[in-house]
């Protein structure tokens, strides 16, 4: 299996924390959010691992790891910025944001899935917004699932049946040797053809990942929840940040 972590973004809203810094070296407990992925991961025998940088790509100097530049991370989004790395998905893959910690809970959640396409998704999510002030619970990446079988995923849902669950996509993809396929081969179909507006997105060059799941579903696609329980972590403001360096533990 391959592992690929996207850290091309500029991270505008942690603001002077990342001036000078990538977002996914911000340090905590005086390690980097990467490395304490990576520690996780090499933990559970996963070697073959490839981060996606963007600005100051020199900054990084993480060892045992490849590294793939994303030349054009200012003219497209997350989706794009992944996309720089479609030569490499010709197997088992797991994503990864640059700006999530996880424990290894969480991660066997993940290795344990045998489907084409999951994601990880908490259906506690709503606990993570309390006082979180500078990212609202409105902007939560929400799922929307029924049956073991995701319907929606985009911001501010609501469920609409007794039957349905709403969880929250917390940055990690799962994709089989085939379901790698159908994800680089839809969007290369999508280069060639799309034109406009894409999902929630001004344009398929500024698509977020969660764009894309949503047009595999509805490509007729099945994406799959892999539902977590463990304790986990987004670094996306100021605030986010303070209060992890405050309250992490080790895992």
């Amino acid at each position: 299996m391959k592992v690929i972590i996207i850290a091309a973004g500029s991270s505008t809203r942690l603001a002077k924390e990342t001036l000078d810094i990538p977002k996914g070296l911000l340090k905590i407990n005086d390690k980097p959010i990467i490395e304490i992925q990576l520690d996780l991961f090499k933990k559970n025998q996963l070697s073959d691992i490839t981060i996606i940088t963007g600005p100051d790509k020199q900054k990084f100097e993480l060892k045992n790891v490849n590294y793939i530049q994303d030349y054009e991370f200012q003219d497209h989004d997350v989706l794009g910025s992944l996309m720089a790395a479609k030569s490499i998905m010709n197997t088992e893959i797991l994503t990864s944001y640059s700006d999530i910690i996880f424990d290894k809970n969480i991660l066997q959640s993940m290795l344990d899935f045998k489907g084409d396409i999951g994601i990880a998704v908490d259906l506690d999510w709503e606990r993570n917004y309390f006082n979180r002030t500078q990212h609202p619970k409105s902007q939560a990446d929400n799922v929307l699932m029924e049956n073991n079988k995701i319907l929606k995923i985009k911001k501010n849902i609501k469920e609409s049946k007794s039957t349905q669950k709403l969880g929250e996509f917390i940055g990690l993809m799962k994709l089989s040797k085939n379901g790698a396929k159908i994800f680089v081969e839809k969007y290369e179909h999508l280069l060639k053809s799309h034109k406009g507006k894409f999902q929630n997105a001004p344009s398929l060059k500024k698509a977020y990942l969660t764009d894309m799941i949503q047009e595999l579903i509805d490509s007729g696609f099945l994406v799959e929840p892999i539902i977590i329980n463990g304790k986990w972590y987004e670094i996306d403001t100021p605030e986010d940040l303070q209060a992890v360096r405050k309250n992490i533990k080790k895992f």
